[in-house]
């Protein structure tokens, strides 16, 4: 299974991993699995944690860093076609970062691992169940 964590499920592993459903964790923790984290989400945590919107207890290279050695977590990098593919998406959802991770995750083919009830308008594949 190929799974795209949302930005929020990446900050829940570290904080609060008691809000992510079992079979999220499980396949996030199987070697077996391929799971991605957005450039896009790095770019939002860091321009959170700068507006002092979002504590980080760890920096947050660091953060990222120890999940990828200790987890095998791949950066999903943005590309062109991810930035044109915007323009297929409605606007049910106007945040851009959360428009170009479900960009990517159509486009990729991947589960998007979510919380956001609001990603089920857009026909990706939703890997959650709470």
């Amino acid at each position: 299974m190929n799974i795209l964590l949302d930005t929020h499920v990446f900050l829940w592993l570290r904080t609060e991993p008691e809000k992510i459903p079992e079979q999220v964790l499980a396949a996030y923790y199987d070697i077996n699995n391929d799971v991605y984290l957005s450039l896009a989400s790095i770019w939002e945590m860091q321009i959170k944690h700068q507006l002092g919107k979002l504590d980080l207890e760890v920096p947050l290279k660091d953060m990222i860093e120890k999940q990828r050695a200790n987890n095998g977590l791949q950066i999903l990098s943005v590309e062109p076609r991810h930035i044109y593919g915007l323009a297929e998406l409605p606007f049910h959802h106007k945040d851009p970062f959360d428009r170009i991770i479900l960009i990517q995750a159509k486009l990729d083919g991947l589960e998007l691992a979510t919380a956001d009830t609001a990603f089920c308008h857009y026909g990706v594949n939703l890997f959650w169940d709470s």
